[in-house]
């Protein structure tokens, strides 16, 4: 017994015809008769009789009419209860830092969720360096970063975009109105930075320092939106992604500063352990990543595989 055949029982007793019941499935009437007689003898019943033109139901065939339907049920719930199974319900851990977490991951996040809602996220927060070395001991399934390109054999690389690190201020800044401004005037303000380990707070000190000069800030701390919120304030000049602030220079609270012969970009770059087992639920993060780059204004994507 199979179940085309059953199918092909129900169309017949719906339609109380052969050909219509042939019409609906696709098929000859001359394979729809053949179905039904090797159901007939497979069971050892007669299913149909006809009664002018229409088909209708043997006392046997009626009783066999409501198995059918149980039948055909329960493949359909088997369908389903075997769908929901491979559907995205475990847990996934990214390590990222501050300034992604709280200008990009909000977005990308709300969107993961209401893609695979089953899905357990966790945040941890660090500098790259950090990481990376937990992404290496496994407690963290991927990276999300902003730094210089990582090229490292131990992981796998999937994207890769550059953003521009640039010097802020609030619009009404006294600099805000020298266009454009020598590097010297510009760390001669007062400055509020990110903690020596951040990635951008790093490559502005080794650049500095290789032109013999520092930023003595008057403010380090870890937490990019308050080191913003500080900037709406005028309370001084900062060095960040501008994808950190590309909102309140877009409304004109804050400005990107331009720096006569400056310009420096870090990578926007996602990672993973070579050895790490592909789960279902790095990968949508991974995809939905790279769709977030490819939609994302001004984004320059630069995918590995």
């Amino acid at each position: 017994m199979e179940l085309r055949e059953i199918r092909t029982f129900l169309q017949i007793a719906q339609k109380q015809s052969f050909s219509k019941a042939a019409e609906a499935l696709g098929y000859s009437q001359a394979a729809v008769t053949v179905q039904i007689k090797q159901l007939e003898e497979e069971l050892g019943i007669h299913l149909f009789d006809r009664l002018g033109k229409k088909t209708v139901l043997t006392h046997h065939g009626e009783i066999f009419y409501r198995y059918a339907v149980t039948i055909l049920g329960t493949v359909a719930d088997a369908k389903n209860a075997v769908s929901a199974s491979t559907e995205l319900s475990g847990d996934l851990t990214i390590g990222t830092i501050e300034s992604i977490c709280e200008s990009i991951f909000p977005d990308l996040l709300k969107k993961f969720h209401q893609l695979y809602p089953n899905v357990s996220v966790s945040i941890v927060l660090d500098s790259p360096d950090v990481l990376l070395d937990r992404m290496n001991k496994n407690s963290i399934d991927l990276v999300y970063l902003l730094d210089q390109p990582i090229d490292d054999k131990r992981f796998i690389k999937v994207l890769e975009a550059p953003e521009n690190i640039s010097f802020v201020s609030s619009s009404v800044h006294t600099l805000a109105k020298n266009d454009p401004t020598d590097l010297a005037s510009v760390i001669s303000h007062p400055f509020l930075l990110t903690e020596k380990n951040a990635s951008y707070r790093f490559v502005l000190d080794r650049y500095l320092a290789s032109l013999g000069k520092e930023i003595k800030p008057f403010l380090e701390i870890g937490n990019t939106e308050f080191i913003i919120n500080m900037l709406k304030q005028n309370a001084g000049i900062s060095f960040l992604p501008e994808f950190a602030v590309r909102h309140e220079v877009e409304s004109g609270i804050l400005l990107i500063l331009p720096v006569k012969d400056f310009h420096m970009e870090l990578y926007r770059q996602v990672l993973y352990h070579k050895d790490k087992w592909h789960t279902g639920e790095m990968d949508a993060f991974i995809e939905l990543a790279k769709e977030t780059f490819r939609t994302s204004p001004g984004s320059d994507e630069h995918p590995q595989e």
